[in-house]
């Protein structure tokens, strides 16, 4: 009987040393794919719009976008308002993103774990109170890991407080027009809030404002990584990183509340496209509904950047100027969305001054360019002037006439 108390005793040891062990190892807890998720109720009204999209859609909404533009390519239940999971990462990554953009931050600042980014739960790397790691280890434990705790001390970081990253994030949701969006932490977690919301569309506004910092990429595509010198492994939560060709992220996000989501990325061809699927019953749902509308999606749209002809790239005459002409500034034309054989349809129309009277003003507006597509006017960018010419006075005329008389010069100056 003795060595059999013993015996269990040294199970119970030995059991309770493997715990600590695996509690004091750095290894990542991933993002939860097997949680339990509430089944999407599909309603007559949801199934009349789902037979009516040209892919199968397994998802309480979803949205497929020209990354450049913005354009909708397909959408179903897109301003429904749902809980976003760890998909709320790609506001945080964006203001991290910013504010490396203005210099605010680096990739190569230390910064050091606060007591409350330490107590994240759900996905992490267990951040220790007082450790420090780069903004670069924060940004890759949190776009390829999904780690709460990383993403919490960067919005810490960036704004001073997790309350005041809070505000920021909803401040630049209301920027970007995301009309049915609210935030309430920067990860996601949705045990203790009914109100951290948004939509398909808010998420493909956010994602294309995201892969406008081409470095993002250096984090999203990444299929495995490691920190703490090798001892934390890092695995990306988007398969679609090792499965998808083209693919340049984004972000995975999965809570019983909130389904199985993604925000999938993937560029063929100049074509860049964003995929947004919310609240799948589980994880396959998620992503082979991004897949098919990417599929789709590239299978039926081209990009294409109309050129302007350099004969309108010629000096327009300036009447009473000091200066006789001046220089056109001609606008960067956006990308144009075209299903595939409609490319011949794209028309390019421009108007500008052919003659202008002094005083003209720098980046003065002198002309138009209309982007049309099928006759139908899609974009319309400003040509402005490139210098200033001031106005000649009277003075300064008659210097001009008189040396127009002593020199012979073929333009007789005019006066307005």
């Amino acid at each position: 009987m003795k060595r059999f108390i013993c015996f269990i005793l040294s199970i119970i040891l030995i059991f309770s040393f493997s715990i600590t062990s695996f509690a004091t190892d750095k290894t990542i807890v991933k993002e939860d794919e097997d949680v339990q998720v509430s089944k999407t109720i599909v309603t007559d009204e949801d199934k009349k719009q789902l037979e009516s999209l040209p892919v199968e859609i397994k998802a309480k909404a979803a949205v497929l976008m020209e990354v450049s533009s913005g354009k909708v390519l397909m959408e179903y239940n897109p301003h429904s308002k749902l809980f976003p999971a760890s998909v709320t990462k790609i506001m945080t990554m964006l203001l991290v993103a910013e504010a490396i953009n203005s210099k605010k931050i680096t990739l190569a600042d230390k910064v050091t774990c606060s007591a409350n980014a330490a107590t994240k739960g759900g996905s992490q790397i267990w951040l220790e109170e007082g450790e420090s790691m780069t903004v670069d280890e924060l940004l890759r434990a949190t776009a390829i890991g999904s780690a709460n705790d990383a993403a919490t001390l960067l919005g810490e970081y960036v704004a001073g407080s997790e309350t005041a990253f809070i505000d920021m994030m909803n401040n630049r949701a209301k920027e970007l027009k995301m009309n049915n969006t609210h935030f309430e932490n920067a990860t996601g977690l949705d045990d203790t809030t009914d109100t951290h919301l948004t939509t398909a569309r808010d998420i493909g506004i956010m994602s294309c404002e995201l892969l406008k910092y081409d470095f993002i990429r250096d984090y999203t595509t990444v299929w495995m990584d490691s920190l703490r010198d090798g001892k934390t492994e890092l695995v990306n939560t988007n398969k679609l990183v090792r499965f998808y060709s083209g693919t340049t992220g984004l972000k995975t996000g999965t809570t019983a509340k909130a389904g199985c989501c993604v925000s999938a990325s993937a560029e063929r061809e100049d074509l860049h496209l964003v995929a947004v699927v919310m609240g799948s019953d589980n994880s396959n749902d998620r992503f082979n509904t991004a897949k098919a509308m990417l599929n789709w999606g590239f299978s039926n749209y081209s990009c294409v950047t109309p050129q302007i002809s350099k004969k309108y790239s010629k000096n327009v005459e300036v009447v009473g100027g000091k200066e006789s002409y001046v220089k056109p500034k001609m606008p960067l034309i956006s990308p144009v969305i075209v299903k595939k054989g409609e490319e011949d349809k794209i028309e390019i129309k421009v108007k500008m001054e052919e003659c202008l009277e002094a005083p003209v003003v720098e980046k003065q507006t002198i002309g138009n360019v209309k982007i049309m597509v099928d006759g139908k006017k899609v974009a319309e960018h400003k040509i402005t002037a490139k210098n200033s010419v001031e106005k000649l006075g009277f003075w300064g005329y008659m210097k001009k006439l008189a040396n127009f008389v002593a020199t012979g010069e073929k333009e007789y100056p005019k006066h307005p």
